[in-house]
């Protein structure tokens, strides 16, 4: 059965994947790692550089016995997916870029990443969790999905958001995107806070015959707002 691994981005965890392990459980072998410093790896030390979260996730589905698989990398996870392309271009059968860019930067970003470090300084890692997953839903703190969100990036140590948030700041693979090979598909919501259009534009266009899908009346997360729309657009790609 092939492999079908999800990335998760800044302050995220694997259990927001649970609606895609019920969803392709049955078609795939859904492989759903935690980062360290997030999740179920909260007390791990986070890197602070984009490759060494990739290098991290290839050495877990080594482990796993895993050496061919299509890949799905989500914000923040949608670098370390790039890089994992850069590395182990051979593994990847299938890549989908989700609410992700080629710079991260993100000089659209609802604030800067020096504010946000500045802010989970002063405030904690607790309120930052809960304040910055909000900006992730169209309707932020009363979004249905929020709560259980928010409870995941709770999981993040104050160290793991400031490293997560110098991984981002000093990444790029602009001069990359066109050495990609695997069929890609670029998945964007409408109203993403993180992420603006300009971003999804560089991947789909950059990329060789990348595929553009975006959904509407969505934030930054776009597969806990509208699961099913999101799983269908997977469901068609992977096939």
């Amino acid at each position: 059965m092939t492999a079908l691994v999800f990335v998760h981005g800044f302050m995220g965890g694997s259990a927001q994947w649970t609606s895609q392990r019920e969803f392709f459980n049955e078609q795939y072998n859904v492989v759903t790692p935690d980062l360290p410093g997030f999740g179920e790896n909260s007390s791990m030390t986070a890197p602070d550089q984009i490759r060494d979260y990739a290098s991290f996730v290839l050495d877990h589905l080594t482990q796993k016995g895993i050496e061919r698989f299509h890949l799905v990398g989500h914000s923040m996870g949608g670098m370390i997916v790039q890089e994992m392309v850069a590395s182990a271009p051979q593994r990847i059968k299938k890549l989908v870029l989700y609410g992700t860019g080629a710079v991260g930067l993100l000089p659209d970003r609802f604030e800067t990443m020096e504010v946000s470090k500045q802010r989970a300084l002063s405030d904690g890692p607790i309120a930052t969790a809960r304040r910055i997953s909000a900006t992730w839903f169209l309707q932020r703190s009363a979004a249905g999905a929020y709560e259980d969100c928010a409870e995941i990036a709770e999981r993040a140590s104050l160290q793991a958001i400031c490293a997560g948030l110098d991984a981002m700041k000093n990444w790029s693979a602009v001069d990359r995107l066109c050495d990609i090979a695997s069929p890609t598909l670029v998945l964007w919501g409408d109203n993403d806070r993180t992420y603006s259009w300009t971003q999804t534009e560089q991947l789909w266009q950059a990329i060789p015959d990348a595929s553009l899908g975006v959904v509407p009346g969505c934030a930054h997360a776009v597969h806990l707002e509208k699961p099913e729309i999101f799983n269908a657009l997977l469901t068609v790609f992977l096939k």
